[in-house]
């Protein structure tokens, strides 16, 4: 008799996180605030992409290293479920303050 043999496929968590996008001399920059990582593009979906690429490279490395869980944890990531959402903002301003000026 034959055994067939399956393999469970794992279901890796997602992570959901604010993207950020301004233009800089030309160029489109890509920013996730909660993980403090950017990247940037000739185009605004190139930025995107390209910053869906660096966090996802960002993640799997601290995953290697086993530093994954206190780097999520420390940038305010919760699980929930299969999830990782970042907490949620109860309150957003912008904040005006003069700049010091040195002599």
């Amino acid at each position: 008799m034959t055994k067939i043999r399956s393999k469970a496929k794992t279901v890796k968590p997602d992570i959901s996180f604010t993207v950020q996008v301004w233009r800089e001399n030309g160029t489109y920059v890509a920013y996730a605030p909660e993980l403090d990582v950017s990247s940037c593009g000739d185009s605004l979906a190139e930025a995107r992409a390209r910053l869906r690429e660096a966090v996802s490279l960002f993640l799997e490395e601290a995953s290697r290293r086993g530093t994954l869980q206190d780097i999520l944890a420390e940038a305010g990531f919760e699980k929930h479920g299969k999830t990782y959402r970042p907490y949620r903002v109860l309150a957003r301003q912008k904040v005006r303050l003069a700049v010091p000026v040195g002599s």
